[in-house]
C-alpha cells in the first residue's frame, strides 16, 4: 500500500512539472489531486500541501480579444516568447513590437516591482551591425522610459546566451529581450530550452527577437511573425481624420506557434501614450487627398512562372552580298 501511494505522488509530481514547463493552466492538476485525495486511505499521512493545484501563471494581455483569446489570456511572464522578422528589411518593425510590449508591461505593472526593474536589451554584434542599435528617442516614443532602458552589446554570441541566463537568473529585469540574426547554429533547441527554463525558474519573461530568421524548433511558448503594416490617418479631436498623415504605427502579426490549429494573422496599432494596441481592419489604408488607386478594378492575380516578354525588334540594316 506505501509503493502505491508513493508511485501516485511521483506520478503527480512529474505530472505538475510539466505541466509548469509546458506552462499549462490546469484543470489537471485540480482532478490528479483530487484522485489521490480520493484514493488515500483514511488516517492516511499525504501531504496536502503537494496536493494544491499551482496558482495561475502571471499573464500579460495584449488587449484584443481575439489575440488574448489565441493566447489563453496574454503572454506568460514566467516563459519564452519568440518573435521574428520574415527579413532584415522587417527589422524595425519587429523591434517596435517588442519595445511595445515591454511598454505595455510596465505600464501594467506600475504598483508591483517589476514597474521599478529596468528592460535589459542584449544584441550580439552580427544582429546589431544589419539592424541597428536602439534609439533613446525611438524608445521614448513608443512608451518606455530611456532612464529604465539598459543595453547589452556582447561581441559573441555565446556571450549574449550568458548574458541572457545570467540576467533572469537575477530577476533584476522586468524582461529580457535577447536579439539575435538568423538561425545560428550555435544557438538551436537546447540553448532556447535552457533559457526557457532560467525564465520559468526566475519568474521573468524572456522575448527572443529574430531578426531574419526562418521557423525552427524552439522552446517558445509562442511564435509571433512580425511585418510592417500600412500607418492609418492621424485623428484629430473633433473624431475626423487628417488625410494625408501618418498615424500611430501598425504591424501585421501572425501567430505561428500556439495551441490553436491554425496560425492566426492580424493587424494591429500601437497607441505609446495610452500604450494599449488596437485593431484595424486590412482594407484601412490612409490616401493622400485626391489620391486614386492606380487601377481600380478587381486585384489581378500574381504572376509566376511565365515567359519573358519578347524583346522589341530594332532597325534592320540591308547590306550587299560580299562577292
Amino acid at each position: 500500500m506505501a509503493e502505491a501511494a508513493v508511485a501516485r505522488e511521483t506520478l503527480f509530481a512529474l505530472r505538475e512539472t510539466i505541466a509548469r514547463l509546458e506552462g499549462r493552466p490546469i484543470p489537471a492538476l485540480a482532478a490528479a489531486a483530487h484522485e489521490t485525495l480520493a484514493q488515500t486511505p483514511a488516517g492516511g499521512t499525504a501531504d496536502i500541501a503537494k496536493l494544491q493545484p499551482t496558482p495561475a501563471q502571471p499573464l500579460l494581455p495584449i488587449g484584443v480579444d481575439e489575440l488574448d483569446a489565441a493566447l489563453q489570456g496574454g503572454l506568460p511572464l514566467d516563459a519564452l516568447t519568440e518573435i521574428r522578422s520574415l527579413g532584415l528589411r522587417d527589422a524595425g518593425a519587429a523591434s517596435g513590437f517588442v519595445l511595445a510590449l515591454a511598454a505595455r508591461l510596465h505600464a501594467r505593472a506600475s504598483d508591483t516591482a517589476a514597474a521599478k526593474s529596468p528592460v535589459l536589451w542584449i544584441g550580439d554584434t552580427v544582429a546589431t551591425m544589419e539592424a541597428g542599435l536602439p534609439y533613446a528617442i525611438g524608445i521614448r516614443d513608443f512608451g518606455l522610459e530611456s532612464q529604465a532602458f539598459l543595453q547589452a552589446s556582447p561581441r559573441k554570441l555565446d556571450d549574449a546566451l550568458w548574458v541572457a541566463e545570467a540576467a533572469l537568473g537575477s530577476a533584476a529585469f522586468a524582461v529580457v529581450i535577447l536579439e539575435v540574426r538568423g538561425n545560428p547554429a550555435r544557438f538551436g533547441l537546447t540553448e532556447s530550452r535552457r533559457l526557457a527554463l532560467r525564465a520559468k525558474a526566475a519568474g521573468r519573461p524572456l522575448f527572443l527577437l529574430r531578426q531574419g530568421g526562418e521557423e525552427e524548433a524552439s522552446s517558445a511558448l509562442f511564435r509571433f511573425s512580425v511585418e510592417p503594416a500600412p500607418a492609418q490617418a492621424r485623428p484629430l479631436p473633433d473624431g475626423s481624420v487628417l488625410g494625408g498623415s501618418i498615424g500611430h504605427p501598425a504591424f501585421r502579426l501572425t501567430l505561428e506557434k500556439s495551441r490553436n490549429p491554425a496560425p492566426l494573422s492580424i493587424t494591429l496599432e500601437w497607441n505609446a501614450h495610452d500604450r494599449r494596441f488596437a485593431p484595424i481592419l486590412d482594407i484601412q489604408c490612409p490616401a493622400f487627398p485626391g489620391e486614386h488607386a492606380a487601377h481600380s478594378g478587381a486585384d489581378l492575380s500574381a504572376s509566376a512562372d511565365r515567359p519573358d516578354r519578347a524583346q522589341a525588334v530594332g532597325s534592320v540594316l540591308a547590306f550587299d552580298r560580299p562577292a
